[in-house]
């Protein structure tokens, strides 16, 4: 806790106190400060407050959990995370075979010491840590947790939320936002329902149907001009390697020109048109 503390020293305040007299003192001063009840609820357990007017939350963040310690497994707490003996030869003693047979864990007696034959899971996240299990670390000598700091919530102009949206970035954010934007012009087009963000579709819709009706009939406006062009004479619009790549036999198409496309090519340029405008 002091390394912390000389860590954040001119960045921030680390405050460690009875959570008893910290309710105590916000709920003293919910007259002139309602929105710190949004804190009561988070000070439960060993907590501890962070002040800072550092803007850059997320760096007070990680300078309080970069310090960390091991520490022993001790009987009766959650375990953090998953405990995990390597095989391999150990330092304990042969009379501690019975030990091991007790706990289910294959080993055998090599040059006067306990070899343990495979990776033994011993505890499980979540799970609570018995007195043999701690026995059996603390003769291993391994102290497989750590012992530090971790951020659960922070308060900031008048709202406390919860860690994990310090790690929210601006595009995330974004592409949240543009999913929750196309459910919405989903579900207005599925129940014709207009909206601002169905309204663009439902332009793009209908400017579709207006120039496939153009393309079908004798009917013209300006935007269907180019369509129209496109269909009539495809070839106008082909690009520049186009010919480069229909020619056959080795033979550029610029010293032997193709001959007009018959009906049939022109009917299939008229279905790509049709795939590309009307999906």
């Amino acid at each position: 806790m002091q390394k912390i503390r000389r860590e954040l020293r001119g960045q921030a305040v680390l405050l460690m106190g009875k959570n008893t007299m910290i309710r105590k003192v916000i709920r003293l001063h919910l007259e002139t400060h309602q929105e710190w009840e949004s804190l009561l609820p988070w000070i439960t357990g060993n907590i501890g407050l962070v002040f800072t007017n550092d803007q850059d939350i997320k760096k007070i963040r990680d300078i309080c959990l970069a310090t960390k310690v091991p520490a022993a497994a001790k009987a009766g707490i959650k375990a953090p995370a998953d405990v995990i003996i390597p095989k391999g030869i150990t330092t304990l003693e042969p009379t501690k075979t019975s030990f091991l047979q007790a706990l289910n864990i294959a080993s055998k007696i090599n040059r006067g010491t306990i070899e343990i034959l495979q990776d033994v899971h011993l505890i499980k996240k979540g799970d609570k840590v018995g007195s043999s299990e701690s026995t059996l670390l603390q003769m291993l000598d391994i102290r497989p947790f750590e012992y530090g700091l971790q951020m659960v919530a922070f308060y900031e102009e008048g709202s406390t939320n919860d860690a994990s949206i310090i790690e929210t970035d601006h595009n995330v954010v974004l592409s949240k936002f543009f999913v929750g934007i196309a459910n919405v012009a989903s579900l207005s087009m599925g129940l014709n329902f207009p909206s601002m963000a169905s309204l663009p579709h439902v332009v793009m819709n209908g400017f579709k149907n207006l120039i496939s009706i153009a393309l079908g009939t004798e009917y013209d406006f300006e935007k269907a001009l180019i369509f129209k062009q496109m269909v009539e004479n495809p070839g106008a619009f082909a690009s520049d390697q186009a010919p480069v790549e229909s020619s056959a036999g080795g033979e550029s198409s610029a010293t032997n020109p193709e001959p007009e496309a018959p009906p049939q090519e022109e009917e299939e340029e008229e279905d790509g048109l049709e795939f590309d405008l009307f999906g």
